[in-house]
């Protein structure tokens, strides 16, 4: 639909250009004077439009639609397996998140899940985009990231419960 290439690396701002330019061309309102139809139709694009812009620009979503696309699905729901390492590392911040007594340790925990973060952004655009591509591992790597977000997300609340 935005004419990129497959790719987990890609240019945001192009993505950005690409769904105005689309929006554009299936505005509703330029189907004013073209009936009820027409009107129905372009709004079903410009939803379509956002959907898969929405895909595309958050990393999570797009590395598992590029797994998704290569025959491995992310299907979190029913295949959970982590390597022991991670498993390793998600209690340890359990574990210290329920102990924590400042907001110092909160400052560590957020430093060490952007560096996982960025990490396995960087796996991800190795598995999808390099020479090697493994979508396979892609997909586990999606899992844990997965894993990751929704633990910032913890994070970031337990900030803003004690107000630092």
């Amino acid at each position: 639909m935005f004419g990129l290439p497959r790719r987990f690396t890609l240019d945001t701002g192009e993505l950005e250009s690409r769904r105005r330019t689309l929006q554009g061309q299936a505005h509703p309102d330029r189907f004013a004077a073209s009936g009820a139809a027409a009107q129905k139709m372009a709004m079903l694009w410009s939803a379509r439009i956002n959907e898969a812009y929405g895909r595309l620009k958050q990393p999570l979503k797009r590395a598992a639609y590029l797994c998704e696309l290569a025959g491995a699905p992310i299907d979190a729901e029913n295949n959970t397996t982590m390597p022991a390492a991670f498993l390793a590392t998600q209690m340890a911040w359990r574990e210290t998140l329920d102990a924590a007594t400042t907001p110092g340790t909160i400052d560590v925990l957020e430093r060490e899940v952007g560096e996982r973060r960025r990490a396995g952004q960087a796996a991800l655009a190795a598995a999808l985009d390099g020479p090697d591509a493994n979508p396979a591992a892609a997909a586990g790597e999606v899992r844990a990231l997965m894993f990751v977000e929704r633990f910032a997300r913890e994070l970031a609340e337990r900030r803003s419960a004690r107000g630092s």
